[in-house]
């Protein structure tokens, strides 16, 4: 990639997240109001972020993800923050085009669920 597009790159992964993050929003039928409500964070600053004129930190793609109920692993790829591994089943979800993205979040908890159980407990 040319060094100059770097900058535009970043804007447009910063506006990819925040449509992302607005889409869940609604998928999850959640008011504006009510996901800052349930991140702690501003309404106006949320929607600079929803409409990708602010890049959050890590702390607040966390507080967000809690809030919809979806992985914060999701959001720190979307944001750039993980880089996507090839390897890994939750990036292969992710990037599946054939699943919608509530399917993915399904997948997403359940594969983590297994994840998270300590061994032998199967």
């Amino acid at each position: 990639m040319d060094p100059l597009d770097a900058p535009s790159a970043a804007a447009g992964k910063v506006r990819d997240l925040g449509a992302f993050i607005r889409e869940q929003r609604r998928a999850a039928q959640m008011s504006l109001r009510n996901l800052a409500s349930q991140a702690g964070v501003s309404n106006p600053y949320l929607s600079q972020i929803e409409r990708g004129l602010r890049k959050p930190s890590a702390e607040i793609l966390q507080r967000v993800a809690a809030a919809l109920r979806i992985s914060a692993e999701t959001l720190y790829v979307r944001a750039g923050i993980l880089e996507e591994r090839d390897d890994d089943l939750a990036s292969r979800i992710l990037s599946d085009g054939s699943l919608t993205e509530a399917q993915k979040r399904a997948l997403l908890e359940v594969y983590q669920s297994f994840r998270r159980e300590p061994p032998g407990r199967h």
